[in-house]
């Protein structure tokens, strides 16, 4: 099998955290350590760069605070900041700090890859879902 189709059949079976097929976050901006609108992972994303959240003023807020500024444009990379509402794959242990902190933002389950309930629970994403 060729090396493209490989890839294509491995990226075809991530799943969420629900167990069906990892659905895509967001295109616009896009999303995900690789920039291809999913939050999946791999070896070279240490973050883990694995829950869909849904931000919230509240969020980003927080998250610059904690030295990650989801606000602020940057052109030269093609990134025009996030807003409330925005869509976007955040690290699994910022979205469990946040939630230690009772800032998390909501979360899209289906694009919400399954390794992140290595690091919180089922339940505690379940009960910030997208409504």
């Amino acid at each position: 099998m060729e090396r493209a189709a490989v890839a294509a059949v491995k990226f075809a079976m991530l799943t969420n955290v629900l167990g069906t097929e990892l659905r895509a976050c967001c295109s616009d901006p896009a999303t995900g350590f690789y920039r291809d609108g999913y939050c999946r992972t791999g070896p070279d994303d240490t973050g883990l760069h694995t829950v869909c959240a849904e931000m919230t003023r509240e969020f980003l807020d927080y998250s610059v605070l904690m030295g990650n500024d989801l606000v602020t444009p940057h052109p030269q990379w093609g990134f025009a900041g996030l807003e409330p509402g925005d869509r976007w794959c955040i690290c699994v242990s910022r979205w469990k700090q946040a939630l230690e902190r009772g800032v998390a933002p909501p979360v899209d389950l289906a694009a919400t890859h399954s390794s992140a309930v290595e690091f919180v629970t089922l339940e505690e994403l379940q009960a910030h879902a997208v409504r």
